[in-house]
């Protein structure tokens, strides 16, 4: 994650009430069960002494919320004497149960750490005609939340379709058929290429028709092939399992994230041996404060010391947020990837 994305938040002057709402199954009473929660966190937000109108921003914020939503999705929200700073998302896992703060800074650790854990993925499922692309964000063990959607089709004029038969009409007729698979492609590469520009996936995940798949693929540039993983799964008819392709998506997204944590551990203990890396609050402080932070690590399910203050100061310099596995041995749990050495 990049931890710029929070920069905004960590501008404006504190106190800050940070809420997290847990996901939970929808139900039909979803809407009431939400109010019961959140009047519950709205009794504890004043005893810790929050102030009035901070803790009413955050209720009229839930309350322009469609019905249901917070129940099945989960929420953070982050406000101040100037209103609501934060509202996004949160699929922490069922169990974590809800939370608020009123502290000094505003508690953005679990949500740092979900947003690490994400895997993007650009999912284009082809057909000869065209293709469905999506843009999904993948959490381990949870459904993939789906951000935008949009059909692709090709502008060929042509038929795809090839009819059986030699006579050489049919030759020619197969000729433009091909022809016209291979300028749909052109077209959903296009597309793709657009997508990736705006959406900047961890991977591409090519499904649907074999021929289909095919032709893209061999329509994509190096920069977009060596990202791209392609599955049988999923297809655009009414008989494709999407619980099918939704469970390779999880299994994309596990293998992704684990890559990323062996690559952030391998540069880690290379960077220790060369003056790039650092662990333990103090030193990466030290780091922050000089701009030299390029990757703030944090060891999965063990909260950092002085976590919320490491997070602003590398928030401050554009760092990135990465999650190492549980036994890397970060000093207070914490370390960094640096830029350049520090004295």
């Amino acid at each position: 994650m990049e931890l710029s994305l929070l920069r905004h938040v960590y501008d404006q002057e504190g106190p800050f009430a940070t809420v997290y709402l847990e996901g939970r199954s929808p139900s039909e009473d979803a809407g009431t069960q939400t109010r019961l929660r959140w009047q519950a966190l709205r009794e504890q937000l004043l005893s810790d002494g929050a102030p009035e109108d901070i803790v009413q921003a955050i209720e009229n914020e839930l309350g322009q919320a469609t019905a249901g939503e917070e129940q099945g999705n989960g929420r953070v929200l982050v406000a101040n004497s100037s209103g609501v700073l934060l509202n996004e998302p949160f699929d922490a896992a069922q169990g974590a149960g809800d939370s608020v703060h009123y502290t000094a800074l505003p508690e953005l650790g679990p949500h740092a750490r979900e947003r690490a854990r994400e895997i993007r993925e650009l999912v284009v499922v082809a057909s000869q005609e065209g293709a469905t692309v999506r843009q999904e964000i993948v959490l381990q063990q949870h459904e993939p939340r789906k951000v935008a959607a949009g059909d692709v089709h090709g502008s060929a004029v042509e038929g795809v379709h090839k009819p059986r038969g030699q006579a050489l009409s049919h030759k020619q007729i197969q000729r433009r058929a091909d022809e016209a698979v291979l300028r749909n492609a052109k077209d959903v590469v296009q597309h793709v290429s657009e997508a990736v520009d705006r959406f900047h996936p961890d991977v591409i995940v090519l499904a649907g028709e074999v021929q289909a798949r095919s032709a893209v693929r061999g329509q994509l540039p190096l920069e977009l092939a060596d990202i791209t993983v392609e599955t049988e799964r999923g297809g655009r008819d009414s008989n494709a399992s999407d619980d099918s392709l939704t469970e390779q998506l999880l299994q994309i997204a596990e293998e992704k994230s684990a890559a990323r944590a062996e690559q952030a551990v391998d540069k880690f203990k290379s960077g220790l041996a060369h003056g790039l890396a650092v662990t333990g609050s103090q030193s990466v402080r030290h780091a922050a404060e000089r701009g030299a932070v390029e990757t703030l690590l944090l060891e999965e399910d063990a909260p950092a010391s002085t976590e919320s203050q490491l997070l602003k100061a590398c928030a401050d310099t554009d760092a990135e947020v990465t999650l190492v596995p549980s036994g890397t041995e970060l000093t207070d749990g914490v370390g960094a990837l640096l830029r350049f050495p520090i004295t």
